[in-house]
This record gives C-alpha cells, sequence and structure tokens, in this order.
C-alpha cells in the first residue's frame, strides 16, 4: 500500500505520537485523525466508546487511504485494539502506558503514573503494573485538567502553571518517587511546562518512542514523496486546524462517518 501512516487520538494528544513518528521515521509520510466531537472520551461508557472509535477509525482510514494506523490513545487501544485489527485491513499499532521501561529507569524504585482518571482505574493498568512492575511502588495520579491543558497548548495558548501545580502537588509528599510516567498522549506535549511545576525533579517516561519503534517494524510505509500531509476532525475547530497545521498537516478536513 502506497497511503500514509495515520495517527489516530480523541484530541491533540497523538501529535506528540507524531513528534515521536517524525523523530524516527522521517521519511514517512503521515496523516492525522481526531474525533474531538466526542472529546473527552474518558467520561464515556466502554461499550458506547468501542462503537464510536470503530466508527472513526474505518472512516479515517478510508478517507486517507493509509498503509497502517496508529491508535495514539491509552483509551482506544484498552478498549477496542482487538476489534480494530478484526475490522481493518490495514496493521494497526496501540499505545499503552511505559510502565515497562519506567521501571528499568527508577533507582529508587517508587515511580508515579499520571494518567487520566479512566486510565488509572481501569484492570488493564493494574495487570501492566502486576507484570512489570512487581518490585516497586506504583503511585497512580489521576491527571484529567492536563488534557484541557494539552489541547489549550497546541491551540496556542499558554497552559495554567496553577493547574499544573495542583495536578502535581501530591508528588510534594513522596520525595522518594523518581520516575514518572505520563500515561497519556496529551501530557507529553505539556513536559516542559510539567518540567517547571513538579515539586521535586524526576525522570519523564513516556510511550513515543516505542510507538515509533514499533511502527516502523510493522507497518510498511512507503518513503516521503512530496505530497500534502492532510488531518481529519469529527467536529468544527478552526483553532485546531492551526494547530495540526503547526505539526506539518497542512490541510484539515471534515470526517464523515457513515
Amino acid at each position: 500500500m502506497t497511503g500514509p501512516v495515520l495517527v489516530f487520538d480523541s484530541g491533540v494528544g497523538g501529535l506528540s505520537v507524531v513528534e515521536a513518528l517524525r523523530r524516527r521515521l522521517p521519511d514517512v509520510v503521515l496523516a492525522y485523525a481526531c474525533d474531538n466531537a466526542m472529546l473527552p472520551y474518558g467520561v464515556r461508557e466502554d461499550a458506547w466508546l468501542v462503537e464510536r472509535i470503530l466508527a472513526v477509525c474505518e472512516a479515517a482510514v478510508a478517507a486517507s487511504g493509509c498503509c497502517g494506523l496508529v491508535v495514539a490513545c491509552n483509551t482506544a487501544s484498552t478498549l477496542a485494539l482487538d476489534a480494530l485489527r478484526e475490522r481493518l485491513s490495514v496493521p494497526v499499532v496501540g499505545t499503552v502506558p511505559a510502565i515497562k521501561p519506567a521501571t528499568g529507569a527508577s533507582e529508587s524504585r517508587h515511580i508515579g503514573l499520571l494518567a487520566t482518571s479512566a486510565t488509572v482505574a481501569r484492570p488493564y493498568t493494574a495487570r501492566l503494573i502486576e507484570a512489570f512492575a512487581g518490585d516497586c511502588r506504583v503511585t497512580r495520579l489521576a491527571a484529567d485538567p492536563l488534557v484541557g491543558e494539552a489541547e489549550r497548548l497546541v491551540a496556542g495558548e499558554v497552559p495554567d502553571p496553577e493547574v499544573l501545580r495542583r495536578v502535581l502537588a501530591p508528588l510534594a509528599e513522596l520525595p522518594d518517587l523518581d520516575t514518572l510516567v505520563l500515561g497519556c498522549t496529551h501530557f507529553p506535549l505539556l513536559r516542559e511546562a510539567l518540567e517547571a511545576a513538579v515539586p521535586h525533579p524526576v525522570r519523564w517516561v513516556d510511550s513515543g518512542d516505542a510507538i515509533a519503534r514499533r511502527t516502523g517494524q510493522v507497518i510498511v510505509a512507503p518513503q516521503r514523496r512530496p505530497a500534502v500531509e492532510r488531518g481529519w476532525v469529527t467536529g468544527p475547530d478552526t483553532t485546531l486546524a492551526r494547530g495540526l497545521a503547526g505539526f506539518g498537516f497542512s490541510e484539515t478536513h471534515a470526517l464523515v462517518l457513515p
């Protein structure tokens, strides 16, 4: 297949994965699709989300003519990855919180997981911790407000430092926590602002590079040609179009669902 690699997320979080893909696979043409009409996913019922994710991804795969799909969303991956692989004819790469590399990086054996409340509470996350962090203390921090701050950043606004400080405040009582997993793809977009707001220095770990590496292994993508890189959105948002343009997607189109 000769189409681009399509990156999907509920919002702009997948743009952090786009950055990782561009670093590791600089010759690959990318496309982007987000379900901004239904953001945030974390407040919606699982069964409804599975059907929605399938519908949006099917429409985006058809519209983009992609050679493979990167599901750059923890919620979508944990809920619908198997269903997407069964339904779609292109290879699919998913996203999981970077618990395993965090355990390798931690010296104190106390790591934190900064994620949405839905990801923090999912049995899938508990299984990851049990499988890869059995010798570590893992503190889970729900950080839903950071999703909105990342969306604001991509829209050209400055993240609210008070919101970031409030989310990270519990770390002040955990001085031995030395490694923090950014367990939502929105969060690496805020990395610089988070570093300024954290109560004490930590190692930051996210899934971006691992996703990009896996993409290079399982999706056979054509070399970059002179081409327009496109984005698709489910809801009207001219600010989002400008944000996507800042990541190389010079055209943004409305995604029509069946």
